[in-house]
């Protein structure tokens, strides 16, 4: 199962009663904005999409019953609730509830709590097993799906025009002039991180 296709390239399979693709390029801010052409493309049918982003903690997910949409939620910790349509589906409610918080990490100085009643990744984890029937990270339980038997083919699809290449260089262009110098840190004798200079490490 390819996790996080690389650029420009799209990996899809075909199985009984189902077809899966994976594209980064389906990993929408909001989720419901799923382009109409892809829409069309499962009418009749029921559409699940599904991301997450460890980097920022970000999930989404959205599920259209013969063209409607029924439930779409996106959210991270730093862009807040970007999304929250339809129903919440019950395996969602525990985490709602409070009943999976994030816990401080110990030994880590100065921790704001977490800005959202859960984590995205944790939510994620359980949506992908509700909805595919498997998990990426965790335990898996007897009756998940060994996501590492299913095979996609890889098929590069670029956008002839070049547009999407020079958006997608622009923005990556951005970002490293944003970022800061790199943050590193160590664990103690006593198991507390402590920054330490990129020289040292």
């Amino acid at each position: 199962m390819q996790q996080y296709p690389p650029d420009d390239f799209t990996y899809a399979t075909v199985l009984a009663g189902a077809e899966l693709y994976c594209d980064r390029r389906l990993m929408l801010d909001r989720p419901s904005e799923l382009p109409e052409h892809l829409r069309r493309a499962g009418a009749g049918r029921r559409i699940i999409m599904h991301g997450m982003h460890s980097v920022v903690d970000w999930l989404g997910f959205a599920v259209w019953e013969d063209g409607v949409l029924i439930r779409s939620l996106s959210l991270s910790p730093d862009g807040g609730i970007q999304e929250n349509i339809g129903k919440p589906y019950d395996f969602e409610l525990p985490y709602w509830a409070g009943e999976h918080p994030v816990e401080p990490v110990p030994g880590w100085h100065n921790q704001d709590p977490y800005p959202l009643p859960f984590h995205p990744l944790d939510l994620g984890e359980e949506a992908l097993r509700a909805l595919f029937g498997f998990i990426i990270e965790g335990l898996p339980s007897p009756d998940d799906i060994d996501a590492d038997s299913v095979h996609l083919h890889g098929f590069r699809v670029i956008d002839p025009s070049g547009e999407e290449q020079a958006v997608r260089e622009a923005a990556y262009a951005e970002a490293l002039q944003t970022m800061g110098p790199p943050r590193m840190y160590r664990m103690g004798p006593d198991g507390t991180m402590h920054e330490v200079s990129p020289e040292s490490y």
